[in-house]
This record gives structure tokens, sequence and C-alpha cells, in this order.
């Protein structure tokens, strides 16, 4: 089988034998693909540093009948900062571990592996509130998904007035009168709506530029949280990450 070359981060690694590896890494064109690294637990080993997790590069691989084999590597970004920093370390694996969760192997995977790439680097190389970057990140991967808020007007009546309500039920704002029929609804001020458009509208390198401080966060942190659980029918919890083994 023909080397390969693709660009991609790792999610995970297992040790295998006494000096191998088994990564799991997000490529663009081939989705998430599982990797064997030989001998890459060597001290001296050339795979070394671009097997450990979160480490963006360049792989050469061939594939084998059930997994890919690496031959060599030049790392990109290994996102140093991240791995020095409890807290950052902490919401990167939160992160890492919903991007496994919603991919899957032979799928194009470009768009969130862009956002995973911009996300790590907002984490590692800024002081940004790490409770907004995650907000930000899982609306903006539910839009991904295919869960695109609806912004323009009510989601009942169509008004594009009075847009003072956020409907985990019916997918976007609604006035305040169809609010009163929907208990899903939770309040927004303009800021927090203005940060709703502003995430799911905004060009890729251009996310996480802005800031919205004290009641406006807890919204938007609130909304982001319930609507992304409601829409993967899965609760993710941050407390939870060191418990148990996730990466």
């Amino acid at each position: 089988m023909a080397n390969v070359k693709i660009n991609g981060i790792v999610l995970s690694e297992t040790n295998v034998g006494d000096f191998d590896k088994m990564l799991t890494i997000l490529t663009p064109n081939y989705g998430k693909i599982s990797c064997v690294a030989k001998g890459a637990r060597r001290p001296k080993s050339a795979l070394l540093a671009g097997t450990q997790i979160f480490c963006f590069g360049e792989y050469l691989v061939y594939k084998g009948t059930n997994t890919y084999h690496i031959n060599s590597v030049e790392p990109i970004e290994v996102f140093y900062d991240i791995r020095t920093d409890l807290d950052k370390l902490k919401y990167a694996v939160h992160i890492n571990k919903i991007v496994q969760d919603v991919t899957q192997e032979n799928e194009n995977c470009f768009r969130i592996l862009q956002l995973l790439l911009n996300t790590l680097y907002t984490i590692s190389k800024t002081d940004k509130d790490l409770e907004l970057v995650i907000s930000i990140f899982k609306l903006r991967l539910l839009c991904i998904l295919g869960f695109t808020p609806k912004l323009n007007e009510c989601t009942n009546c169509k008004t594009k007035e009075n847009l003072k309500y956020f409907s985990l039920k019916d997918n976007g704002f609604k006035c305040e009168p169809c609010s009163r029929q929907d208990k899903s609804c939770l309040i927004m001020t303009n800021s927090t709506l203005n940060a709703i458009k502003y995430t799911i509208l905004a060009p890729p390198k251009k996310l996480f530029s802005f800031t919205i401080k004290n009641e406006a966060l807890e919204e938007f942190k609130l909304i982001t949280k319930l609507y992304f659980n409601e829409k993967l029918e899965k609760e993710y919890k941050l407390e939870d990450i060191f418990s148990k083994k996730n990466y």
C-alpha cells in the first residue's frame, strides 16, 4: 500500500506492547482514524513528539488491514501551554471527548477539525474565559452538525420583533407572547442574543474575538449547555473529566 500524507490531530493515545502506541487521529478528509505508531514510546523515537494527545501534524501513513500505520510525522502545533496548565488541560480534554463522540471514520471532518484547532489555540494562547470558550465551541459545533438555531424571526409566529427568548424545543428565538406557551424557553438579554448570533455567523478565524460578562455570560453559558445536551441527547459534565480515563 502506498504512503499517504495526511494532516490531523491526535485525539487519544493508548500504549500497546512495550514501545508502541495506538492513536486516534482526526483528519479533514478521512474522518477519525486509528493509527499504529511502532516504537513511538522509545526515548529516541522520531515519532515521540508527534504521537502525543493534542499534537497537530503532518503524518506519512499507509493503510493496513484494519488500521493505518505511521511511518513519520512532522509536528505543526503541540499546544504546549495546554499541557502545563491544569485548568486549560481540563477544558481541552472535555472538548476532545465531545469531538471523539461526534466524529466517525470516512467522513469529511474539515469544519470540525478547523473548529477544534481554533478552540485549542484560543485555550492555549490566550487568557479568554474558559467557560465562554467552551460555550462558543459547543454552539458552533451544533451548527456544523445540523442544529443551527433560527435567528431572524420567532420560530412560532414569525415576527421579527421582541425576540427575547431562546426555545430549546423549537431551536431558536421566540417573542415574548409565544414564549408563554413554551416551557423550554429561556430569557435573554440583548447581549446574549448578539453573542448567539455572532457565534453562529462569524468567520472561523474571528469566532473567539468577542467577550461578554456577568449576566449575559451566565445566560449564554446556560443556553448553550442546555441546547447542546438537548440536541446530542447526552450531558457532558466538566467535573467528571478526571474522574475516569477519557483520553
